[in-house]
């Protein structure tokens, strides 16, 4: 009887073990391993045994960190992510306090508008957006031109980067306020009547109590917004179809795409796979590091 108690639990978790171990644990290490090989032609590369698989040490990494394409795409993700991270965190702040505060109207409508975005799918979202781009389809450059402006594309150089951003924020700020408005509602409404009592205005109220109460969610949303600028993909490669400034491999992940399946290179791939699943592990680590003492000091001393 004892024991059929103790394997109960394993019995539930065995399905989401399967899984985890199918369909996550097993790619990477098989992805690991596939970066220190590489593939042996000889000849035309056409009969039998002519391609071998080989070990390859640290040449694929090597090569991919000395790749221009790879730094290129590098660069652009954190211009990107400089334009998007702030800009989405700070409007997801300032919804989450507008629809806290005591004056707010239609809270429920409100929520449902700002969020509905983010149930919007990355690549049907990025195809709306994309001919909202394009002059010769976009009601908004018709508009334009009645008026007599002359507006520049957003599908250029120069601009392309916020064409980008622009999705990335207008799907992702729904999802972010939904946090902070959810820790914002935990605070007790003593602490703000307290507040109220001692003369504090509502601005005061939000950048002196609510604010540094909800730091944590803060936090958290920043990590998540970091690892999602670092795996953009969805958007670029979508635009890609609708513009010639977007290249194969504007971004990390389009270049693991181009090399995996369009130059068949699995093992450079790879390479620059693990490469940014690291970067993006120690960037997420070290910035928790560096917070943990000032945002999550309330949690450890309780």
């Amino acid at each position: 009887m004892t024991s059929r108690r103790a394997g109960a639990p394993w019995a539930f978790l065995a399905p989401a073990i399967v899984l985890f171990v199918a369909f996550l644990a097993a790619p990477i290490l098989y992805a690991l391993y596939l970066s220190f090989r590489t593939e042996k032609v000889s000849g035309l590369g056409l009969g039998p045994g002519s391609r071998v698989e080989m070990w390859n040490g640290l040449t694929n990494y090597v090569n991919a960190l000395a790749d221009p394409e790879f730094l290129g795409s590098v660069g652009r993700v954190g211009l990107y992510g400089l334009v998007v991270v702030p800009v989405m965190l700070g409007s997801a702040l300032l919804f989450a306090l507008l629809l806290d505060s005591r004056r707010a109207r239609a809270r429920n409508f409100s929520r449902v508008a700002i969020f509905l975005p983010y149930a919007v799918p990355a690549v049907i979202s990025s195809l709306l957006w994309g001919f909202l781009y394009l002059p010769g389809v976009s009601p908004f450059y018709w508009i334009f031109e009645q008026l007599g402006w002359d507006v520049p594309s957003l599908f250029s150089s120069r601009l392309v980067m916020f064409a980008v951003a622009n999705i990335a924020v207008w799907g992702g700020v729904g999802f972010n306020m939904v946090v902070i408005y959810t820790a914002l509602k935990a605070v007790p409404s003593e602490l703000y009547e307290a507040a109220e009592l001692d003369g504090a205005s509502q601005v005061g109220i939000a950048w002196r109590i609510k604010i540094p109460i909800v730091l944590p969610s803060i936090i958290m949303t920043f990590v998540f917004s970091m690892i999602a600028t670092l795996q953009v993909f969805a958007e670029p490669m979508t635009l890609r179809p609708l513009s010639n400034t977007i290249s194969t491999t504007w971004t990390p992940l389009m270049k693991v795409y181009r090399d995996a399946f369009t130059r068949g290179d699995l093992y450079s791939a790879s390479a620059t796979s693990v490469i940014i699943a690291l970067a993006t592990f120690l960037l997420s680590f070290g910035f928790l590091r560096l917070v943990q003492s000032r945002a999550f000091g309330q949690e450890e001393n309780r």
